[in-house]
């Protein structure tokens, strides 16, 4: 979020309803905030939400220690994976 030493430059353009524009400004007034500030930190607290939700991955107890036992005692690997490595190696010139 934007504090006082930053320069604001960038700018946004939103068209919506009259009623939708109302309510802001009826919770900026409420928030004794300008709309723009009300809207910016509004919209920034939901983008960040959102984007924790989906950059996150959360593991319940059994997954997380089968993940982690899987990392440190990986299985031997099969033959279609050895197939796989040799055709990677070949296309990728390795």
């Amino acid at each position: 979020m934007p504090g006082a030493a930053q320069v604001l430059q960038e700018r946004m353009h939103l068209r919506l309803d009259s009623g939708s524009k109302r309510k802001l400004e009826k919770a900026a007034a409420y928030e004794q905030v300008s709309v723009s500030r009300f809207v910016i930190n509004n919209a920034v607290t939901a983008a960040e939400r959102i984007i924790e939700a989906r950059e996150r991955v959360v593991l319940p107890a059994t997954d997380w220690q089968a993940f982690q036992d899987a990392l440190l005692s990986p299985p031997a690997p099969n033959a279609a994976l050895k197939r796989a490595a040799r055709r990677y190696r070949e296309r990728m010139g390795g």
